[in-house]
């Protein structure tokens, strides 16, 4: 700049000041002092401009600040600085640029230790990343795009999986089968993060594995590696594949339909990402890959539960109560299954349950519209009344018809709530005596009241009565008897003179 207003101006003989303002857009008083300053003196200034810095008398105090806290914000420094010297004669985008630059410049404390990896072993590791794009026009309606991208660590060989669903455990292994079937073969480990869909939990480096995932990873012969939470770094290759297929795959790209979306990215792969110039290993993923990598893969084989959930059957856990989850709704299955796993389908307007081994129809339902209901067919549960029929039976087998008819009206009388119980508690007390005194029980199950512990007692009672020979109404007193007169022993206990009991006769 200052070279180009010295020539304009050629010594007075060339352009005038306020035309050499228009010229270079700037104002006529810098031309009028650069042209007062002498070359020499301009490029001395320019060459050491950093010795003329109005900051530069407190840059001992900000690089203080920089070394204890590395990342201090430019606004914190200014604030800090102003309340320590006043306020500063400076811009604040003067203060930032002099931060920034500063930054550059001072060792501050390391945030974390890095080293770099020499080589890879091919064949080993796999790197596999969730992702997701939004307002990705297909059809002519804006819609998310999901997609997972796995990375061979060796070759750098990518392949991206898409759904246009949320993904879940099943969308995940599917695109994983999808990958393997590609790569050729199998890697000995796959990489992650700590999405749910492969890890559940983690302590001190204990993991919790997506049940699921875990046995597709034991099937189909891969480890699990997972990374520490909140390390994306630690699988660096493929965060970068990420970034690289959401913004050379999909963005800035229309499509006619999912299947033109599909198509659109396996040529992305085919004819952009594997076969550019890989900026680190200097040669074409696909290219290495074939060379160096492909014969060191494990073979791999579909699994069955893959092959299950191709032909349209969708994994379902059973709660402990014995119903599955399906589109905001739950229904009932068998409680043969009861925390297992099976296998649903809409057929239609109805809901399928399969068994996922043998592929058998369990439970069909109609389908529900709305949310939050819970559709149970009873059969897949116990039958409480065929229960307690069935107990009824047993103890009419001990009793007869009658007796076994009014003892049970006796027990349902006292204990409603626990009908159930009481008649499962009489017939085992029944079974287990001996020998029944069917008219003395006739005599109890007209009483006031009776349960089964009372009838359990007063068996008992009368077992031990017969064994000392006594007589069994003695041993048994009536409830609605006529209480015994204990008059005479009103006065016992009290302290007021010689006491006297009379004795009535016997």
């Amino acid at each position: 700049m200052i070279h180009k207003i010295k020539a304009l101006h050629d010594d007075g003989q060339g352009l005038s000041i306020r035309a050499i303002g228009q010229e270079l857009g700037i104002s006529r008083n810098t031309v009028r002092k650069y042209l007062r300053q002498e070359v020499a003196a301009i490029e001395a200034a320019q060459t050491h401009r950093e010795r003329e810095k109005k900051l530069d008398v407190h840059r001992d105090y900000i690089a203080y600040l920089l070394r204890a806290f590395p990342r201090l914000s430019s606004v914190k420094v200014a604030r800090k600085l102003r309340e320590k010297v006043g306020e500063l004669d400076v811009s604040e985008r003067s203060l930032r640029r002099y931060v920034k630059l500063m930054k550059t410049t001072i060792a501050s404390r390391q945030r974390r230790y890095y080293e770099p990896v020499l080589d890879m072993v091919p064949g080993v590791q796999c790197q596999v990343d969730p992702g997701e794009l939004r307002e990705v026009e297909i059809g002519g309606e804006r819609r998310t795009v999901y997609f997972v991208v796995f990375v061979l660590s060796y070759s750098r060989l990518t392949y991206v999986g898409v759904s246009f669903t949320p993904l879940d455990t099943t969308t995940f292994i599917r695109l994983h089968d999808e990958a393997f079937r590609d790569f050729g073969g199998l890697p000995e480990e796959c990489v992650y993060d700590q999405t749910k869909m492969v890890v559940i939990s983690e302590q001190f480096r204990e993991l919790e594995v997506n049940q699921r995932f875990q046995e597709y990873a034991t099937t189909a012969g891969f480890r699990i590696h997972a990374c520490c939470g909140y390390d994306p770094e630690s699988k660096g290759k493929v965060e970068a594949g990420v970034k690289y297929a959401k913004q050379d795959a999909f963005y800035g790209d229309t499509f006619r339909d999912e299947a033109d979306l599909r198509g659109h990215v396996q040529q992305w792969l085919d004819e952009v990402a594997n076969v550019r110039i890989h900026g680190t290993t200097g040669q074409q993923p696909r290219a290495l890959f074939e060379a160096e990598e492909q014969a060191h893969l494990r073979p791999y084989l579909t699994p069955a539960c893959v092959g299950r959930e191709a032909d349209g059957l969708a994994p379902r856990q059973v709660d402990k109560t014995g119903l599955i989850a399906w589109k905001s709704n739950k229904y009932s299955v068998p409680m043969a299954y009861q925390q297992g796993r099976v296998g649903a389908r809409e057929q239609g307007a109805t809901l399928q349950v399969h068994d996922l081994e043998s592929g058998e129809v369990i439970a069909t339902h109609e389908l529900h519209l709305g949310k939050g209901r819970t559709l149970r067919n009873e059969s897949h549960y116990r039958d409480h009344r065929q229960r307690e029929a069935d107990l009824e039976q047993a103890i009419a087998v001990c009793l007869g018809e009658a007796l076994g008819e009014q003892l049970c009206a006796r027990l349902r009388a006292a204990m409603p709530r626990h009908y159930k119980d009481q008649l499962a508690g009489a017939r085992r007390v029944l079974e287990a005596e001996p020998e029944l005194d069917l008219a003395l029980i006739g005599d109890w199950v007209t009483r006031e009241r009776l349960t089964a512990g009372m009838l359990k007692e007063r068996l008992e009672a009368t077992r031990q009565a017969k064994a000392r020979g006594r007589d069994t109404d003695e041993a048994v007193p009536a409830t609605g008897a006529t209480p015994p007169d204990l008059s005479p022993y009103a006065r016992l206990g009290r302290s007021s003179g010689q006491l006297e009991v009379t004795h009535g006769a016997a």
